[in-house]
């Protein structure tokens, strides 16, 4: 089905006055309001007045941060809301993924995690601009999903190509069809929409040209050690790379009073921060800066793809964006694939 781009924003802040479908909250992407980060994007509460931006490229902060909290009461528990979430790009919705299988189809299920995905209905677009650093396409991903949505939205024009992708989207789908007219593909509607995702395929091919390496991710255990060492030179510890990551899922749980009152709560950790690993005689396996530096490597491209059957780096570059020591993540990989001669 076709929808004009306008009646589409019109329909999402009806939902959310009215609450259409049950939604207590409809979270969409808009423009930074800094003049220096025009091209920056943020989740956000739609509003009367808002401005969503569907389409360009993911958000500053990654979709986990809205399932995956970085400060959560445990007990008490947090009132949950059911959710509608527009705008998730590809990279986002990979690393959604890995985090089910980690959080609720591994051995323990994070009843907190699963409670907020069975609340949300995500409507992922396809991206229509790159920023310099995403690298889905180096990671063996695309810049449009084909698989995991509810409902996709593809930009022809000013309308947007629906695609169904689960019960949850058909659901939605019948909702808009009261509320706006809605149109049948035309013709070469569909040829669009390739065309549309073969170019921004090229240009993030183009871009990541001088990235290109050998996609054999167990090499990463067997790079120099002195490699490491100068990489994370620069590493000054923050945590931010770890924070900002769409799949990075390590957490630290404290007891909390204030006066009567007693709360559990869970607080996003990080492997790059120096007590991290510390143990109660006050020892660490990883001490020294370059050993967290190169384990937080290992774990996205080595332990995740052991217990998870999936790297855990989706290529939306927000690391590289955030680094306080300005680290370009993509040159770390290629270099430390790069096998000494004799060990290849």
């Amino acid at each position: 089905m076709i929808v004009n781009a306008q009646d589409f924003i019109t329909f999402l802040k009806k939902c959310q006055k009215e609450s259409i479908g049950g939604f207590q909250q409809v979270i969409v992407p808009r423009r930074s309001s800094n003049p220096e980060e025009e091209k920056q994007y943020l989740f956000e509460i739609i509003r009367a007045d808002s401005q969503p931006v569907l389409d360009a490229f993911r958000t500053i902060d990654p979709l986990r941060s809205l399932f995956y909290f970085s400060r959560e009461n445990l007990i008490p528990v947090d009132k949950t809301k059911k959710r509608l979430i527009v705008g998730v790009k590809a990279c986002d919705m990979a690393a959604l993924q890995i985090l089910d299988r980690a959080l609720i189809n591994d051995d323990f299920v994070d009843p907190m995690y699963q409670n907020w995905r069975e609340l949300t209905t995500l409507i992922s677009t396809d991206c229509t601009d790159i920023s310099p650093s995403c690298h889905c396409t180096l990671v063996g991903g695309k810049p449009y999903n084909d698989q995991h949505y509810d409902l996709n939205l593809s930009k022809i024009g000013q309308t947007y190509l629906i695609t169904v992708g689960s019960k949850k989207g058909e659901e939605l789908l019948n909702l808009l069809k009261k509320e706006v007219t809605l149109a049948q593909p035309q013709g070469d509607d569909k040829e669009k929409v390739k065309k549309s995702r073969r170019e921004i395929e090229l240009r993030l091919n183009k871009q990541n040209r001088p990235y290109e390496r050998p996609n054999q991710y167990e090499n990463l255990r067997k790079a120099d050690l002195e490699n490491w060492i100068e990489d994370a030179k620069n590493c000054v510890g923050c945590g931010g790379c770890t924070n900002i990551c769409s799949t990075c899922y390590c957490i630290i749980v404290n007891d909390e009073t204030t006066g009567a009152e007693f709360v559990k709560v869970r607080s996003q950790d990080s492997c790059q921060l120096n007590g991290y690993a510390r143990v109660a005689g006050g020892d660490t396996p990883r001490p020294k800066m370059y050993q967290r530096f190169r384990n937080r490597y290992l774990c996205k491209f080595d332990y995740m793809k052991s217990n998870f059957g999936a790297i855990g780096c989706t290529g939306c570059g927000r690391c590289t964006d955030v680094c306080a020591g300005e680290i370009e993540f993509r040159a770390v990989v290629q270099k430390n694939l790069q096998l000494p001669k004799g060990q290849e």
